[in-house]
């Protein structure tokens, strides 16, 4: 899957499968390691991604020192280019509010933020959320939904 020109922005539902076991890692990791870097994020990500490991601790599925890995592995990857942040601008806030108001997805408001970063910037989304993947094809059609593994 080694794709030179299509280029890739992971939500943060693509991330954290990356860091810690869960059910989509294998699809997650195949996927990071068939594609040239860097994958496109948003600072978005940085605050999902925070809040998602607080909440893993507040529900002692992680503890402090096991998040604090994570948390490190993350930076020390987006220091060294594996991912690439987008700003977040008045622009993808406009086109968020626009997809929003048709009324015609179950997109939650920082899905809709990913997307607007990902189809402002030309970037397929990459989710492991089924309900994001569902809007995406409905709005722009540019997504992949990394599916469970196979039983």
């Amino acid at each position: 899957m080694k794709n030179s020109v299509e280029q890739f922005y992971l939500d943060t539902s693509a991330i954290l499968p990356y860091y810690r076991e869960e059910p989509h890692s294998k699809q997650v990791q195949d996927f990071l390691s068939a594609i040239t870097a860097p994958v496109a994020i948003s600072y978005l990500t940085d605050v999902e991604f925070a809040s998602a490991l607080s909440r893993l601790v507040r529900m002692k599925e992680l503890n402090d020192a096991q998040a604090g890995i994570i948390e490190q592995a993350f930076t020390d990857d987006c220091k060294a280019g594996l991912f690439k942040r987008i700003s977040l601008t008045a622009t993808h806030f406009k086109q968020a509010v626009k997809w929003l108001s048709l009324r015609n997805t179950s997109l939650r408001t920082l899905d809709t933020l990913h997307l607007a970063v990902s189809s402002q910037g030309g970037l397929r989304i990459v989710t492991c959320d089924t309900i994001l993947a569902q809007a995406a094809d409905k709005l722009c059609k540019e997504y992949t939904l990394l599916p469970d593994e196979p039983d």
